[in-house]
Formats: structure tokens, sequence, C-alpha cells
């Protein structure tokens, strides 16, 4: 079936799955990521041939190889080492059945020069010796080191040595010796798995000399003791006292540290091999010693000497391979404080681990606990615990133990709930429980201490606001928050919480949020609530007067809320992607107020400021009042009133302290941009894809300040300088044609200029005078001039410091070498002017009399080689024709050249990038054709990017880190040809199986270029420094950076009508099929819980940060080869079949992924489609608005050419487009739906009518909060459906919709296509949980339903017709349209009912039926689609609608997939259905019954008791009797029956609205009782008062004043 996906898993048992036979990348389960199968030669044993290079040469010595093959091998799969990764290849229990049948000898030796074994059972091994040479052996997985160790010393040794030597492994720069059980092969095998590869290619891909890119055996003598490191022969030691010797390959402790053993307080041993400590050593320390250091040094077992050190206080155990803390006794070690044990093999702690009663920090993260230890919550004196990563799901209760714990990380969990116990963390300051599967963490919020609590990614549906008094930040985004809550908080602290200063709330479902919530929230300086569903702020947010930063981007904000002028104090607004219309006036008074982001809105204008106001309070009239009516004024206002602090007309406090400006993709116009001229200090701004078609003259006036300073000539009459502080001026897709030139010279600080995607055809000469000018996009325009008319046309040869310079999309533009028209002597260049400052810009092309000679003249004009500082240009679709020298500048490592087209394979594609911070190249692409000549590699091409966003912090300026991305660029074709001619077709290998090879080779390719350079710059270094060179530090520092660098990439290869996928990083690709978003690529993101396995298993870690080892971002790319194998480059691969739905594919780094998403970028897109470039040029000027400030690439291809059969290209949609601009006739004030395609004009004459409505929907608006999230998500949902399908919204009614459709199909297309989207919606919590929503599977275990149901009936005919004159929208009337809506009443939730005239359509379309009328007009769009999505019909027989005489004919149609919809039962849409997430059960009413009846009691004074309580024999009833008089004088308790006393509930006929009555009465009678308790005690309070005064005071007040007193205390 064409279009079609299949994920090929990178790791073979990643899930667990056995290998299968034949091509199984072609036979996965559509968009589900599926572990790689192998192939057929599995099965057989063929394909296990691994050996080494067969052309192994010496290097110092003679070779000598060993062939050890197996004997008989009884091992199993499950006989492997516990620390193999559970990711290994599950085709080992076929090889080791295919070793129990080899029959060979063991351990029998064969000469070098015999050709390799051709047998699966052995690997080929260097075994290195301490003299450089090494020998081969061959051996199975189950030689052991002491079976290896005999014919290593009869083959390599002579007598004396044999029993000195030892085999030690060199891997991840550490050496250790091998204990004799550990198996060589066995270790191989497991290095290739975890570092990406295949054991059945890692060989090949390998061979001998490569096997050190992973590891290296070493057979070196021990004949006195453990060899001396090179190391420790020079050591120097200046300070004992802190002695760092971590990474020198130590094996023991140097001879000059028993020395000096007693001065020793710090010792650092990391990454040396050495298993133990000497005891003498620590005795002679234990005095001084206060920190240790043994992390990376593979110790299975704590070194048992540690113990001696009494001294110790912080000891670090971390990244090793310890399995338990048993034997280590640290609790001998009476001043142990801190103990990190993070990233080893720990599942449980020992029984006497809480007698570390000193300890105060441990950390036992990315370990194998599965609960956290009873003994942790023991150590009493913990200060800090982190237990992250781990796969705890459960908190004991002894939790509240730690009442001195003040930092608790807790990451990475499964933790789905916090004890109540933990209320006793009365010292927690810090609680960061972040991806967890926590849903309430109100227990914590009150913590009298705890000022951070991070809970992002969880499971939250709320935000309680019962705060403890110093909680100062929330981290609470990406949860399912649809509320936020004002719970009264604790007692003695009832008011707002002032403490609170920042709160995060970004990407959750909130619908809207209380102005309660925020009143109660007075000290908040950050807000953040990006990506919700929030349409109106309130008013009250202006009260909150410290707040700094508010975020409420991605909404559906109308309007910004009243009193946003009063924020005083805030700094940054970014309201970017929301509906709203205007800015209001008040922001003007936001004196602070320096970035304003409110791009992706519908904003026609910004209003007027408010008039000024004099000193005494009086408006004054200025001539900016006025400023709307007159958008540029000639000048600013009065210099007085800007420069003067104590004038009374200023400008509005906006104008000075606005930086920068966001607001691409709106509505402007030239004639609303009067507000410009009033700001003072614009850096930034970005007026791109407006309705901007001409700008002003004096445009460029606005961003001139006048800045009077007094001359000395002159000093009683200031001169005026005119200053411009405009840095970055974005105009791109604004259909300009012109750029104004007056002032233009003057921006001297503008430096980055874009005016992509517009209609200019000449650029004006005074932008060559903008000398600041770095960077400048003129791409997808229309420029035809001549180059050489620089006396009137720009040429870019005047911009000396342009660093990014792309004129890509021009392909009338023409660049030649030469021009006829210009002599030796031609006056054009006689009349350059002003020779000092010309021979400044063209200094290569001026002679000594000012006179250009005609040939360098033309050189410099029409090249681009004078512009030294060029990073990237861009050419594409460009003409270029050269004569003699060339105009073009050469590639190198930090510049790009794009000079061809923009068509390959028959594609036409679209590049934009930018350069990022460093100014410097971080990106690279390859855009590559096969040779169309050979049949074979016909409709071939390779797309692809390679690169990093952001160069690494610590790399020093004026470096470039693009050398790892140049080389993968260059070479990756040669190496992917490479492997496409090995693959082998018995073993049935296809493309994946190239791809997966290119990506692993290229990438140890990249490492022999890396660290060979680094051993001939070294050498370089000594030769130069006996010269007395000092360019070696310079050039050793460049290559460290290079060497710990890495890059991510994402190659797309085309082969006829199939895209094959491949990436490693976070550059992702994504296809948009008919508007729908599609990934083809996985984002490797350390988090993930599938990389999170295997980075373990590769014996690394993850800090709560999100890193990898605690340094990069992402868990598989190229390069960063100091944390290979934990880092790998292997790819994830998807197989695309295209199909003609398939319209383009975006292929981009982090830049654009991190900021804009998929449907996003797929809206952007499709607006542009028939134009790629300008797609990629507007989505990265989208990704620069939204916040991308690293480098950016984007590419797009438009496959949808493959399918196409006219050679003219559409480019229906562009802003280029020649036609005038087409404003849309109706109002949309959606600005998602505003980026789609124009609504179909409303149909007419013979139509189809389609009516839905949301099942039960009355009931869930009453109970479930979530209804209003899922409502919007709903409507958004059918209305981009409507464009996408061609269909007009009649009007809507609730939540049911009328939707018109000219033709038949369009409907059914539109009703299927609603019913499949709607089980991907990210419906609220609360959604799910209830009984309307929550998810349904069939027998196959496929979801069939979730979230919203939705009902649906489709009607066509021919009805009345007529404009409403309110909404002016088409209305229909008649018979046709009351028959459509009972169609819908007839059909149940998730249903769409047909009348028998669509079936008819249907039929005829789809299953060759009898034609209608209106068969020949369905378009073959709407037909094609329905046919992939697939169509089953129900008959459902003659119906009696209500309303008609009639029975009807009706049928059923579901998607294909949602089939087993048929057989759910409908639940009848009554008011007992429940709607609430939280099911109630008659046993909860009645306990809270409970607590209902003791209230209402001690409102009395008197405690309740069941009658059960109270005993019943005769004597205790006798006795009660007796003092029955006592009881009713003043009774303590009150005995009742509650089942007598509560409202009747039985578990089986009580409903749920019955108990949902019960609560509310139950709930007001408590409020009732509260309220009594309280006013009693408040009463009790003042008789208290009284009474003391009168002890106080008596014999100080008279009889009359007592009596007085006396009585009111009666009273009350």
């Amino acid at each position: 079936m064409t279009g079609s996906i299949t994920s090929i898993n990178s790791y073979p048992n990643l899930n667990g799955g056995g290998r299968k036979e034949s091509n199984s990348h072609k036979k996965a389960r559509k968009l589900i990521p599926h572990p790689r199968k192998s192939s057929k030669g599995d099965v057989n044993g063929e394909t296990h041939r691994i050996y080494g290079d067969n052309t192994d040469t010496t290097r110092l010595g003679s070779q000598r190889d060993i062939n050890l093959s197996l004997g008989s091998l009884n091992s199993s799969l499950n006989q492997r080492r516990p620390s193999h990764p559970p990711y290994a290849s599950s085709s080992r229990q076929q090889l080791y059945s295919h070793l129990k049948s080899q029959d060979s000898q063991n351990l029998q030796s064969q000469s070098s020069q015999d050709a390799p074994s051709e047998t699966s059972s052995r690997f080929r091994i260097r075994i290195h010796r301490a003299n450089n040479t090494y020998h081969v052996v061959s051996c199975g997985f189950n030689i052991t080191v002491a079976q290896l160790t005999p014919k290593l010393n009869a083959k390599l040794l002579l007598g004396e040595e044999r029993e000195t030597h030892r085999l030690y492994l060199k891997e991840r720069g550490r050496e250790r010796i091998l204990t004799q059980t550990e198996r060589p092969a066995d270790i191989v095998r497991r290095r290739l798995e975890q570092a990406g590869y295949d054991v059945s290619d890692g060989f090949e891909l390998l061979g001998g000399e490569g096997l050190s890119f992973l590891l290296k055996f070493v057979y070196k003598s021990q004949v006195f003791g453990p060899a001396v490191c090179p190391f420790e022969q020079s050591l120097v030691i200046e300070d004992y006292e802190r002695v760092d010797l971590s990474g020198r390959s130590l094996r023991t402790i140097p001879v000059a540290l028993h020395q000096h053993a007693d001065q020793i307080t710090s010792l650092y041993l990391s990454r040396n091999p050495m298993l133990d400590l000497p005891l003498d050593f620590i005795q002679a320390t234990s005095r001084s010693l206060t920190e240790l250091r043994l992390s990376h040094m593979a110790l299975k077992k704590v070194p048992p000497n540690i113990r001696c050190a009494i001294s110790l206080t912080r000891l670090d155990l971390s990244s090793n391979r310890i399995g338990d803390l048993d034997d280590a006794y640290l609790e001998g070690i009476p001043g142990l404080k801190s103990l990190k044990v993070q990233n080893n093999r720990i599942e449980k702690l020992p029984w006497h681990f809480p007698r570390l009663r000193g300890l105060t920090t441990l950390n036992i993260s990315n370990n194998k606990f599965r609960s956290l230890p009873v003994m942790v919550c023991q150590l009493e004196s913990l200060r800090d615990l982190d237990i992250s990563f781990n796969t705890i799901s459960e908190l004991p209760e002894e939790l509240g133990l730690l009442r001195n714990l003040e930092h608790l990380i807790m990451v990475g969990n499964q933790i789905t709930s916090i004890p109540p116990t933990a209320s006793s963390l009365v010292s927690l300051r810090r609680l960061d429980c972040s991806r967890n599967l926590i849903g309430d963490l109100t227990v914590i919020g009150m913590l009298p201490k705890l000022e951070k609590l991070s809970t992002d990614y969880n499971r939250l549906n709320g935000v309680d606001l019962s705060l403890g008094p110093n909680l100062s930040a929330i981290d609470a985004g990406h949860n399912e928050i649809t509320e936020i809550r004002v719970v009264p908080g604790p007692v003695g602290n009832p008011g707002p919480y002032t403490a609170l200063f920042s709160l995060d709330v970004s990407y959750a479902k909130l619908s809207s949020i209380s102005a309660l919530a925020l009143s109660s929230l007075p000290s908040l300086h950050t807000l953040r609530l990006t990506h919700n569903n929030i349409k109106v702020l309130p008013s009250s947010l202006g009260d909150l007067d410290y707040l700094e930063v508010l975020e409420c981007a991605d909404n559906l904000l109308e309007r910004l809320p009243q009193g946003i002028g009063r924020l005083k104090r805030l700094e940054v607004l970014d309201v970017h992607e929301n509906n709203l219309t205007e800015l209001p006036g008040e922001l003007w008074t936001c004196v602070s107020l320096k970035k304003l982001n409110a791009t992706s809105n519908l904003i026609e204008k910004w209003g007027a400021p408010p008039p000024p106001t004099s000193q005494t309070g009086e408006l004054v009239r200025t001539p900016t009042d006025d400023l709307h009516m007159h958008p540029f004024p000639d000048r600013k206002g009065s210099n007085s009133s800007v420069n003067d602090p104590f004038s009374p007309t200023r400008l509005p406090g906006l104008a000075y302290a606005l930086e920068k400006l966001y607001l691409g993709e709106n509505q402007f116009t030239a004639e609303s941009l009067g507000f410009l001229s009033l700001f003072q200090k614009l850096k930034v701004l970005n007026l791109s894809f407006n309705l901007i078609q001409e700008l002003p003259p004096g445009f460029f006036k606005n961003f001139l300040s006048d800045i009077f300073f007094a001359a000395s000539q002159s000093p009683q009459q200031p001169q005026p300088s005119h200053k411009s502080s405009l840095e970055e001026l974005y105009l791109s897709g604004n259909k300009l044609t012109t750029l104004p030139t007056e002032d233009l010279a003057r921006m001297t600080r503008l430096s980055t200029l874009f005016l992509n995607g517009n209609r200019l055809q000449t650029l004006p000469q005074e932008l060559g005078k903008v000398q600041s000018l770095t960077v400048l996009d003129v791409g997808s325009n229309v420029l035809k001039y001549n180059i050489y008319n620089w006396e009137f046309d720009w040429n870019w040869n005047f911009n000396k410091n342009l660093k990014y310079l792309n004129l890509s999309g021009n392909k009338r533009l023409q660049i030649r070498s030469n021009n006829p028209k210009l002599g030796p002597n031609g006056s054009r260049h006689s009349k350059i002017p002003d020779t000092s400052t010309k021979s400044r810009i063209l200094d290569t092309a001026i002679t000594s009399k000012n006179q250009p000679s005609a040939d360098m003249q033309q050189q410099s004009l029409g090249g681009f080689t004078n512009l030294s500082q060029l990073r990237v240009l861009g050419l594409m679709d460009v003409t270029i024709t050269t004569t003699g020298q060339s105009v073009i500048p050469d590639e190198h490592e930090d510049r790009r050249v794009r000079t061809s087209e923009s068509t390959v394979g028959g594609m036409a594609y679209g590049i934009a990038d930018t350069l990022g911070r460093n100014d410097h190249l971080n990106m690279l692409d390859l855009v590559h054709e096969f040779s169309s000549s050979s049949t074979h590699r016909k409709n071939e091409a390779i797309f692809a990017i390679f690169g990093r966003s952001q160069p690494p912090k610590a790399m020093p300026p004026g470096i470039s880190g693009n050398k790892i991305a140049k080389f993968l660029r260059d070479n990756f074709v040669e190496v992917f040809n490479h492997q496409l001619a090995g693959l082998k077709k018995e073993r049935a290998e296809g493309v994946p199986d190239a791809l997966r090879r290119s990506f692993l080779k290229i990438n140890q390719n990249l490492h022999d270029v890396l660290f060979s350079n680094r051993i001939k710059n070294s050498q370089a270094m000594q030769a130069s420094s006996s010269g007395g060179s000092i360019a070696g530090p310079s050039a050793d520092v460049h290559d460290a950076f290079v060497q710990r660098g890495g890059a991510s990439g994402v190659v797309l290869y085309f082969r006829g009508k199939t895209m094959y996928v491949a990436n490693a990083g976070n550059a992702l690709a994504v296809v948009s099929r008919g508007g729908y978003p599609q990934a083809v690529s996985r984002k490797h993101d350390p988090y993930d819980r599938l990389e999170m396995s295997r980075i373990r298993a590769a014996e690394g870690w993850i800090s709560p940060a999100g890193l990898v080892n605690d340094e990069i971002d992402i868990s598989r790319s190229f390069g960063f080869f100091h944390l290979l194998p934990v880092v790998n480059a292997r790819p994830d691969i998807f197989v695309w079949e295209l199909s003609e739905h398939d319209e383009f594919v975006i292929v981009a780094n982090r830049g654009l992924w991190d900021f804009v998403t998929y449907k996003t970028a797929v809206d952007i897109a499709r607006r542009e489609r028939g134009d790629p470039m300008l797609a990629a040029q507007k989505l990265r000027d989208f990704a620069i608005s939204y916040g991308a400030d690293g480098s950016t690439m984007i590419m797009v291809i438009s496959i949808s050419d493959l399918f196409r059969t006219d050679e003219a290209r559409s480019r229906e949609g562009s802003i280029v487009d020649p036609q005038p601009f087409r404003v849309p006739k109706t109002i949309i004030t959606d600005r998602g739906l505003s980026r789609l395609q124009d609504e179909v004009p409303a149909p007419t004459g013979h139509l189809a009518l389609v009516f839905t409505d949301i099942r039960n929907s009355t009931h869930l608006w009453d109970v479930n909060r979530g209804m209003n999230t899922a409502w919007r998500l709903h409507n958004t949902l059918l209305r981009r459906k409507l464009r996408f399908c061609g269909g007009y919204e009649v009007k809507t009614e609730g939540d049911a919709f009328m939707c018109a459709f000219p033709t038949t199909m369009a409907a059914v297309w539109w009703s299927l296509a609603v019913q499949m989207e709607l089980l991907d919606q990210e419906w609220p919590l609360e959604i799910l949980e209830c009984e309307d929503g929550k998810p349904i599977y069939d027998h196959d275990n496929q979801l069939i339903a979730q979230g919203l149901s939705v009902r649906m009936g489709i009607h066509c005919g021919a009805p009345l017709c007529e404009v409403d004159p309110v909404n002016h929208r088409m209305d229909y009337f008649g018979p046709m349209v009351n028959r459509s809506a009972r169609i819908n009443s007839s059909a149940a939730g998730g249903q769409i009912m047909c009348s028998e005239e669509v079936i008819r359509e249907i039929k005829a379309k789809l299953h060759n039926g009898p034609q209608t009328p209106q068969s020949d007009v369905q378009p073959p769009e709407a037909v094609d689609n329905v046919r992939r999505l697939g169509l089953s019909i129900i008959e459902v027989g003659a119906v009696k609608l209500k309303g008609l005489e009639l029975p009807e004919q009706l049928s059923l149609i579901y998607p294909a997939p949602l089939i087993a919809r048929h057989n759910l039962r409908e639940v009848v849409a009554d008011s007992d259905a429940s709607g609430s997430r939280v099911q109630f059960s008659v046993s909860q009413i009645r306990q809270l019954g409970l607590v209902c009846l003791r209230l209402e009691s001690l409102a009395t004074s008197r405690i309740f008791k069941e009658m059960s309580d109270r005993k019943s024999s005769i004597q205790s009833v006798s006795q009660g009797t007796e003092n029955d008089n006592e009881e009713e004088e003043d009774p303590l308790y009150i005995y009742g029956d509650p089942n007598l006393l509560l409202p009747p509930l039985d578990e089986k006929t009580s409903s749920d609205r019955d108990m949902t009555l019960v609560l509310d009465a139950l709930s007001g009678r408590i409020e009732n009782a509260v309220a009594k308790i309280r006013e009693r005690a408040l009463i009790g309070s003042v008789k208290d008062a009284l009474t003391s005064v009168i002890d106080i005071k008596r014999g100080c007040l008279d009889e009359r004043t007592l009596e007085s007193l006396l009585n009111i205390i009666q009273g009350i």
C-alpha cells in the first residue's frame, strides 16, 4: 500500500522481540517503531561470519595468528554475563546454537599466513604487546582469559616471561586487568552492540585495526609487580594536600604519595585501572584524608580497605559497576557525611546502612532501585538525597522520618503519589520530582520551608494554591492541568502568598485562569502560561506590581487584559501565536518593557498612547496626540520634549524602554505603522509577513534619535546628532517592490536585514553605505538589474563585512564576470566619488592613480571573492556566467556556497539557514543526485543536513566547530555508495542496512581523522616548539574542542517512489500528507525510556537536567568520542512509501523544532508549497520570531513533484505570486485557520449537509472541568478539516456543527477523517478518566475510541439557500435540512449515519455501483482519500425519524480501522451517566457522612459516637440509667445510628446522580458546621478575654461594673 511507513528501530532487541526472516523493514506496522529484523541468513547461520581484517600487518615486529576455536559449548543465551545490555541482539541464541554444531578442537594454533576462519564461531581479535606489536587471535564467545593465557604464553613469550604477563583491556580512557573468568570475545561482542553495531556486520565495518576505535587488548608484563606508569616516572606533585591523579592510568599508588600520606586531605584517583588501595597507605592517611574520589574505575566492589580511612567525610564511588554495599562496612567511618554511588548497579542497601548516622548527602541516582529503601529514611541527619533515574514506583511511608532533609531530587522515576507522611519533611527546601507519574502534590506544597518545587512532565490535573510561606518557584509545565485552584492556606497564614516569585504552567490544558488566583499571588515576578487554551486573561493581572516576565504564547487570547498598563516592572511580554486583533494603548505606559513579541496574531493596529500630562496633572496637547492620523511625522517631536526629563510633553514611557519588537505574521499595513516614530531605543524590529506593500520614503527616519551636544565653537547653539540604535530589521514576505533610500545610509548599527519573499526588482545603491551590515537575505525576490551600475544600484562588494548573503530564488538575476560596455577607461569607473573612501571599499580594484583597471574592476564588482568574511553565500537559481577567473569563492570549513539549481531528482527544494550567535558555520547541507546515465541509479537522490544548533558553551570565540559537519557532508555519499554496493542479496539486505552501516562507518572514519590529526599536530608542536613557534597552542585548543565535539544528522535517500530516512540526534524530518504532519524520524532524547535503558546498559548516566554524563542533551550523535559507546551514531531508520497525497517533507535541526510544532510548521509551509525555497525561508523567519537564536537550518523538499505530469510548477499560495493580494472575504479570528487555504464559497444547488453533535455533552459540561478544553480541541479539529476537505461551516449551536459540502464524497471524506483524528487529540486527563471519554480497545488491542465521542449524519440534496442578514453567512432551509438533522439524531456516539442517497454516491465511486447524476463531479482527491482511510458500510434498514411520515433507509459508515465500534453498546445519554473523572462509591460517601456528623456534634460541643460504640451489656445499661440525670445535664457524647441520620444509599441501586446529590447535601452541612465551630471559637476567645480582665482588675471595679460584665459573659 502506498504511503505506508516503516520504522526500523535502532537496536535489534530493544523491545525484546526476536528476529524474523526476509525484508522485515517493509512489513512493520504503520508508525510503530519495531525492532530491526535480520535477514534469512540469520536462521542458517550464514550472516555471522565475523572475523578480522585478512590483511593484518605488523607494525614493529612479526605477526602471529593464533586460532582458538570452541571444543564443546554448553552455553546458551541465559548464561551471558549479568552486565550484558538489555538491547543486545536476540540472534545470539541462533549463533550459539550454530556454535554448538562446530566440530573443532580446543585451542589449536594456526599460522598467520593461513586464510581467516570462515566459521561464525570465532572473533579475530588483536592482542597488543607493550612494544606496540600485535598478534591476531581467533576465539569463540566462551573462551575465557584462563583458557587463552596458556596459548598466549606459549606463542608470545619466552620462558622467563610466562608467569608475569596479564591481559589488560583499554577502553574509555582507562585500563584494567581482565579476570581469569572473563571472555574477551564476548566483551568485544557487547561493546559492538553498545556502540550501535550489529554483530553480523561489526567486524566488516571496523576491520581488525578499527577495533581499537572501541577497545584494545594489551598483554603486558608484571615481573616486578604492577607495571610502572610512564606518568609516575616523572611525577611531580607540588601540593600534597589536594592531589588530583585522575586519568593517569595508575595501577597502584605512586611511591611519592606513600612518603607524604599524612599530608593528603583530598585524593582524586578517578579513571585509573587500580582495583584496590594498599592498606598501609590508607592507614597512613587515616588521620588526614577527608575526601576520596574513585569514580569511573570499573569497580565491582567497594575496595575493602576504605573502611580504614576513618577520617573520610566525602566518598565518591560513582560510575562504577558496584552491585551492592554489603561488604563495604562504611559505617566504620564515623565522620562520613557525603556518599556518592550514582551510576552503579545497586538494587538494595544493606541492613546496617542506617548506621551511617552522620551522613548528610546521599546520591543513589542511576541505579536499579525499584523502591526507595527504608534504610535511607532512617538516616535522620540526611539533608541532600538524589534518587533520580531509577525505576522507583512508590515511596515508603517512612519518608516522613527525614525531618532534616533539605533537597530531594527524584527525576525520571515512575512514582505515582507522595505519601501523606511527607508532610513531616519540615526542613525540605527544594523538591524536583519531574518526569514521574504524580497526580497530586498538595501535601508537598504546604511544607513550611519549601522554596522551589519542580513538577514538570507529570500527571497533575490542577495546581492548588495552598502553599507554604517560603515557596518561591513552581515549575509545573507539561502536565494535564486544567485549573489553578485557590484553597485555604495553613492556619496562621490566611492571606495572599507573597513569597511566590515564579509560576510556570506552560504546556498544560488550562482554558482560563481565575482573577482570584492571580490576586492571591501579588509578588509574582515570572508567569509562564505558554501553550494552553486560554482565551481571556483577567484584569487582575494588572495588580501584579512586581511582574517582570509574562509569557502567554500559543493560546487563544483575543485581547490583552485591561490594566496591563499598570505593570510598571514588566520587561518581557510574549504573546505570539494568539488571536489578538489589536495592541491596546495601555501598553505605552509599561515603562520597563524591553521585549514585546506579538508574532502570529491578527493585529491590525496599535492603539494610540494615552495623552501626556503636565506636572500639575493637566492634559497637554502635543503633536504626538494625532500620531495615529499622521503615521510618519517629519520629526519625533520637539527636542526639549524628547530629552528634557522635566518637560511636560514627554513621550510615553514605552518609547524609551522598548528594544525588541516582534510583529511578524500580522495584518499591519504601511498606514498603521505610525507608532514606530515614537521608539527611541529600538534595536530589533520584525515586521515580516504583514500586508505592507510599500514603505513610505521616511521609513528609516523613524529609527533616528536626535541627540544634542554643545559644540566647542558655538557652545550656546547645540548641534544635533542623529543616531540610530536599530541593529536587526526583518521585512520578509511583505510584497515590497522598493526599499526606501532616505536615511538608509544613516543606519550605522544595522547588522541584519531580511528582505526575502518580496517583489524587489532592484536594491538601492545606498545599501552599500551601511558598513555594519553582516547578514543580508534578499532571496526569493524578482531581482533583475545590472550589478555593474553601482552608481544607482546596489553591489555587494561595497559591504565588506558581509558574513551571510543570500540571493537564492532570484531566477532573473544574472551575474557575469565581464561587461562588454565597460572599457579600460570606462566612464563609470572614472566617476567613483570620494576616492579615499572607495579605496577602502574596493582596495583591490583601485590603482595608484585612483583609476580602476577594467579587469580588476569587473572582477571585484562581478564576483564575491573580495568578501573575505563571507560564511554563507546563496546563489541557487541565479544565472552565473564566467569567462576567465572565477567569481565564486571557494568553500572551506567555515564557508558554504550554494550555486546549484533548486531541482534535484525531479523534486524542487529550498534551503534556508542562519549563522547563529558565534557568526560561524555550525550546520551544513548535502544535496546529491546520482547519475541518471545508468538505469539502476535513475531517480535517486540524497538530501541531508549535519551539524549542531549551538556551539559548546566553553568554546572560545573565533574557533569554528564546523570541522565535523564538513567531514560528514564531504564523505557521506562515498561511504553510502560503498555500503550500497556491498549489500548481500543472499542475506536479504536492503537500503536500511546500508544507511545504518554508513552512519557507523563514517563515524569511525571521523574518529580516525580527528585523532590521527592529533598525533600529527602533537608532533608538529614538538618540532615547532624547538624553533620558538607560538602557533601550536591555538591549534591544539581548536583540535581539543573539535575532538570532544559532535554533530546531529538526518539523511533522506530517495529511490523511485520510496523515501528512506535515517537520523541520529535532534535533526528531524516531517512529511506533510494532505496537510497532516507525520514524523519520519525520532529525536534521540536522553529522557526517552528506551534511550535511558540503552545509556544505562552502556555504563552511562543522565543528570537531572537531562544531559548524558552531564555533558550533552542528545543520546545519539556523530562524534563525542569521549562518550562512546554511551553516545553512538546508530540511526533510527524509517521507510516511507510515497503516494499522491504526500506534499512535501520538512528537514530541520532543533533551531526549528524547539520552537515550532510539527503542525504549525506544516501549516506555514503548506501556504507556500508551490515554492519550497520560499517555504524554507518562511519557516526560518518564524523560528527567529519565536525565539530561536542558534544556528537554524531548514530544507523543504516538494515530493509531490514526483507525481506531477506537467513540467510547469504551480506557485499557488506563494507570496511572490504576481496576482494581487487577496483579502479573505470573511473575517477570521483564529490564527491557526488563517494559515490554511481559504474557505470554499458557500455551496448552492445540489450539495451535502453534515450535522454533528457530542455525545452526553450536557452532562460533561456540568460535572467535568476538562470539558472546556476538550470542546475547543474539538472545534479546532473540525474547522481545520473543513479547510482541507473543502467544507463550509454554516453555523454552530453549542457544540453541534452544521456543515455544507459541494460534493457528497467531500462530506464523507471529512466525516471519516474527523473520526480518525479524534483519537489523536491531546484530551485533558479529566476527559480520559471519565466514563464518556475513557480509551476503548478492540479484540486486537487497537484503540477505537478515546476522548469526546461525536455522532454525525450525512444527507445530500438541494435545500433552500439564503444569506443570513446578521452574520452574512449562507444558511440552508427546507425538508432536506430537517431530514439531515434527524439522520444525525439517529446515530450513536462515534457513528456516521448516512441516507440512501449518500450510500448510492459512495457505491458509485468505490464499488462500481450505478452512476448518479453527480458522480462525474465528485473530486478525485476526496475519492482517493476515502479509499486511503478505508470505508465500511453497515446497512441499518428503514428507520422512522421524528417528524417524518415515511421511514428512511439508513446505513452506517465507519473508517475501516474503527469498524469494531459497531459492536459497542451505546450508553444512553441520561443525567445519571458518570461524567466525572472521580468515580464515587457508597463507602466513600458514608465516610464523608460520618465526618459531617462529627463536625455537627462538635458544633454543639459534643462528640458523636455510633450506636455500636456503646456497651450493650445489661450492667452497662443499668449504669447508664443510674447516671441519666448526669448525662442530661451536660452530656459529653452523643450517640446515633449513621444509617438513620444520613441519606440512604445502596451499592447496587444508587446511581452516580444519587451520590452526587448526597455529596452536595453533605457539603452544605459541613460548611454550616465549620462556620458554627469558627463562631464558637471566636466567642470563646472573647469570653476568656473578659474573664481574664475581671481577674486582673479584681478589686479595682465597682459592683455595678462587675455586674454588667457578668451579664455579658452569661449572654455569650
